[in-house]
């Protein structure tokens, strides 16, 4: 069970992300993953992780209008016009997350989902409850550890406690993902969070370089080339 759950988040992740190419999205695989999925929890609707992992999808598909603009460029999650969110896919993965939670057993599946409704409940950004998703990074790194989830812990550290609690985070994970472009996007944040422009600068300049995605290494680029000119 857990393996097929795992490949059907792989195959949705690379549908709601795409690793590689010109295309920030690959519709087609979200989309399938998700009806799947729904076809998965009405065959075993006694298993909690299910029902998280169709929730957490669900939760996450939802701000899918939002995540690039007229031109096809990728849009960072604080900066979405949160009106294009779907919110009856909000409702209802919503709805599944508490349901499946009452059942009792909270697996990673439905943590992730709970992240993924806290972020889905802030009307705004600045309205995002912090100290509520690195609390929950914690119950997940607890329960399901590794190194992107300790990397996002970093992330909400940061916007919890402030960018030094991040950075200190990340120096810790950071060589369990040498090499992989989202330690340079992660630290390049924080930077600039911190001040420190020029740092900043050269860590998005070098996430665009490893990143095989077009959409998100024009996106790092545009961030370094904006601190280089001196803007926000």
């Amino acid at each position: 069970m857990r393996n097929a759950l795992g490949v059907l988040y792989l195959i949705f992740n690379e549908g709601y992300a795409a690793s590689e190419g010109p295309d920030l999205a690959r519709t087609e695989l979200s989309g399938e993953a998700i009806r799947l999925t729904r076809i998965a929890r009405l065959a075993l609707p006694d298993e909690p992780e299910v029902g998280g992992l169709l929730a957490l999808m669900l939760l996450t598909d939802a701000r899918r209008d939002a995540r690039t603009d007229e031109h096809g460029e990728l849009v960072p999650l604080d900066e979405q016009d949160r009106s294009l969110w779907d919110a009856a896919a909000i409702a209802e993965g919503s709805a599944m997350l508490a349901e499946e939670i009452a059942k009792g057993a909270v697996g990673p599946y439905q943590l992730q989902a709970a992240i993924a409704a806290a972020h889905d409940r802030a009307p705004r950004a600045a309205d995002t409850d912090w100290a509520e998703i690195l609390a929950l990074y914690g119950l997940l790194e607890a329960v399901a550890p590794g190194p992107m989830v300790a990397l996002n812990r970093a992330v909400a550290a940061a916007m919890a406690e402030g960018p030094e609690a991040g950075l200190a985070l990340l120096e810790e994970v950071e060589p369990r993902l040498e090499g992989h472009h989202r330690v340079h996007a992660v630290r390049a944040h924080l930077l600039e969070l911190a001040g420190d422009a020029s740092g900043a600068h050269a860590e998005y300049s070098r996430a665009a370089e490893l990143t095989a995605s077009l959409p998100e290494q024009r996106y790092l680029t545009r961030r370094a080339a904006r601190l280089a000119a001196g803007g926000a």
